[in-house]
């Protein structure tokens, strides 16, 4: 089979298209045809060299929709040509947090294509707990711009900030794949939207899809036009996920009481916070990563529901690996890009 993967980290010129074996799946794995993979920043922080155990060489791709090729010898209740979208949840299922339904607090907590070979393929080998049954006329392209982003979005926004109906939410870095969902989400949830992003294309795509207020950061000074916009209140929850280079204004954009929830940092790990702000105003800084099995379903039942749409971006035949990776790098994507085997 084919499959894109890399030898040693660098930058995009390190990744090659290669045939290698096609893998065989274990007592309770399954193999998957990949239809359609996903690509997430943290793709890029692989290949660069996150400090990770991972396999190398190594082939990416956490977000995978496709058809079941093989199945385990212990595998029940999924047959050859099912059509799936899967969980990259990758948890040991022993752990207390495990046993109380908190699969993303698992301590052993790994996730596909990160710490083991990913969809960047043609075709992979997956736990049979990480599959989801797709309806026949559901897109696989679609169904693969969901895992990764959906699912954080949804337990950050929902389950962690625990956003509700009427409240103002203004969301970081909101043309990636995953501020996206949480725009989505958020509108679903009754909340009103504000947003930041670079460039006027990238800005009205936002205000159609419901943002009330969106800003561009290459020319305004955000926090203080939210405020300006708020009457100086704010709003109840920020969504971060840019880090070093937007926390501070992100944390004056909290109204009293107001919740920080974030899943990233992809400007750098170092947040600087005023103390002063965070007790005076007495907010809530709250970290969210993933999400478990019960919110992946959750999810899931939305989406194929047709309430939550991903916006794709662009597709790349995987023999253009290197190319997405380099358009994903320079930040040129609005939205989902995804690989097609």
């Amino acid at each position: 089979m084919r499959a894109a993967r890399f030898h040693e980290h660098g930058g995009p010129e390190v990744l090659r298209v290669e045939d290698v074996p096609v893998p065989e799946p274990g007592p309770h794995e399954v193999r998957i045809s990949v239809r359609a993979a996903g690509f997430n920043h943290l793709d890029l922080w692989i290949r660069r060299g996150l400090p990770v155990d991972t396999t190398m060489p190594h082939i990416g791709g956490s977000d995978i929709a496709g058809l079941v090729s093989a199945v385990g010898e212990q595998v029940e209740g999924w047959e050859i040509g099912a059509r799936v979208v899967v969980n990259p949840i990758l948890f040991c299922g022993s752990c207390e947090f495990c046993l109380q339904g908190e699969e993303s607090l698992c301590y052993r907590f790994r996730i596909l294509g990160e710490h083991t070979d990913g969809g960047f393929a043609e075709e992979v080998v997956v736990p049979a707990h990480a599959l989801h049954r797709l309806p026949d006329d559901f897109p696989f392209e679609q169904a693969a711009a969901l895992p990764v982003s959906y699912q954080t979005a949804w337990r950050a926004l929902l389950h962690r900030a625990r956003l509700r109906a009427g409240e103002d939410v203004l969301i970081l870095g909101a043309s990636g794949g995953t501020a996206i969902a949480a725009l989505q989400i958020a509108r679903l949830a009754g909340a009103r939207v504000f947003a930041v992003t670079s460039g006027e294309e990238k800005a009205e795509k936002l205000r159609a899809l419901g943002a009330y207020r969106v800003y561009d950061r290459t020319t305004v000074d955000f926090a203080r036009e939210l405020r300006r916009d708020t009457d100086r209140r704010g709003v109840d929850v920020v969504v971060e996920n840019v880090g070093e280079a937007t926390w501070e204004s992100s944390l004056r954009c909290l109204s009293p009481g107001g919740r920080l929830v974030t899943y990233g940092a992809t400007s750098g790990r170092q947040g600087l916070t005023d103390l002063r702000l965070l007790f005076w105003r007495q907010l809530q800084l709250i970290g969210s990563t993933m999400a478990s099995r019960s919110e992946f379903a959750e999810m899931l039942k939305v989406a194929l529901r047709g309430e939550l749409v991903p916006v794709i971006d662009r597709t790349f035949p995987l023999e253009e690996v290197r190319a997405a990776h380099e358009y994903v790098e320079a930040g040129r994507q609005f939205g989902k890009v995804l690989l097609i085997p």
